[in-house]
């Protein structure tokens, strides 16, 4: 039996151990607290900071896992080259999860190295290389901490007055020890759009039918499944992708985050070396396999026959209202009442305002309409808690 060790334990890894015990895979899950989502679906978990290395060569040297499965960024990316050395599997590679976990890093790689079309960037560590790159730029621009997660520490600056506070939020949003800044020019674009790549050991690589999404201050909403693109667009995409996860090395999905312009024209914006938080739309019947079943079978070398879409669908996040040490009542039946719903809760035992706490997932024949289903998605996610901040949006 392989055994895996997964570092992070969200709600996307307790999707990708949900797959893992469906192989009969043994899992150890560790996060830094106690209860995380996938912790209540594994085998064992470990509770330590991923960031201290001596503690995760431990836990390492403990559980002696076949492969090491990183979910998250704060992660001493550097010690999976030793563990990797030893024989040990790391899920993409050991190269692909050092790049990834810093945006300088992928940034770089992409736009100096591949020559890959990206935003306008700076890096600044100090609010004086922050100010001369903004003059730089202009207005509006994107700031973001070069290590983080889920939107942490993301903002929009339209003018001098604002760079300050958002200064101060990318450096407190900062996962992690690196304390550094990216600086991003405005693209007008007319929609974001996720392309999952499987690389594979023994076959070629795949691309699940593009995603489309919405992300409010860098944190996922809503997304759907198709999204409408052009031929030449998608094959620009696919281009991009296969080119940068090329270039990373190894196995297993990848989440590959792109603009489309209102020109038509495909920018990189990020890679994520695992299952995406826009790819939970997949779990809702859109594709033949979701991608914590393309994820487990790229690690695992296990064949991929075909990727194809099936029904269209929509997933909208449910947000939590407010702080909570406790977890939630939550309100399943008005979202259950509807055809061809589901509903995940992902079993957070803590909640601060906004943070997700689930996820409501619609479907419909091939053909159907996905703006409908993008608004009632949006709609049941709002009864599960009682909040309306789609509405809000």
């Amino acid at each position: 039996m392989k055994k895996i060790l997964l570092l992070g334990s969200g709600e996307l890894g307790k999707e990708f151990v949900i797959a893992a015990k469906r192989k009969g895979v043994y899992v150890v899950a560790c996060d830094r607290y106690a209860g995380a989502p996938a912790m209540q679906v594994a085998d064992e978990c470990e509770i330590f900071s991923m960031l201290d290395g001596d503690a995760l060569e431990k836990v390492v040297r403990k559980h002696r896992p076949d492969i090491i499965v990183p979910e998250i960024e704060a992660i001493r990316t550097e010690r999976l080259f030793q563990f990797e050395d030893e024989g040990i599997q790391v899920v993409p590679s050991a190269r692909a999860v050092n790049f990834t976990m810093n945006r300088r890093a992928i940034r770089d790689l992409a736009s100096r190295d591949l020559g890959l079309r990206t935003a306008k960037y700076f890096y600044a560590k100090t609010f004086d290389e922050f100010k001369q790159a903004a003059d730089n730029i202009g207005f509006p621009c994107v700031v973001k901490p070069l290590m983080s997660s889920s939107g942490h520490g993301q903002s929009y600056v339209h003018n001098d007055a604002e760079l300050e506070e958002a200064f101060r939020e990318a450096m407190e949003g900062s996962r992690g020890d690196v304390k550094e800044v990216i600086i991003e020019e405005f693209i007008d674009f007319e929609s974001e759009f996720t392309l999952l790549t499987v690389t594979q050991k023994n076959g070629p690589t795949l691309f699940c039918p593009p995603i489309g999404h919405v992300q409010k201050s860098g944190d996922y909403r809503e997304s759907w499944q198709p999204y409408q693109i052009s031929d030449e667009a998608l094959k620009q995409a696919q281009h991009m992708a296969d080119e940068v996860t090329r270039a990373l090395t190894g196995y297993g999905i990848w989440g590959v985050e792109f603009f489309l312009t209102r020109k038509g024209e495909v920018i990189f914006s990020e890679l994520s070396p695992r299952p995406h938080d826009t790819g939970m739309v997949t779990l809702g019947h859109t594709t033949n396999l979701s991608e914590f079943e393309l994820h487990l079978r790229a690690v695992l070398g296990l064949p991929i026959a075909k990727i194809e879409l099936e029904h269209a669908g929509a997933s909208a996040v449910v947000l939590a209202p407010e702080d909570s040490g406790k977890p939630f009542e939550y309100n399943l039946v008005d979202a259950l009442k509807e055809e061809r719903t589901r509903v995940r809760i992902f079993g957070k035992p803590e909640a601060h305002r906004g943070r997700r706490m689930g996820v409501v997932l619609c479907y419909g024949d091939i053909d159907a309409d996905v703006n409908a289903l993008r608004d009632k998605a949006k709609r049941l996610a709002a009864t599960v808690l009682g909040t309306d901040s789609y509405m809000k949006k």
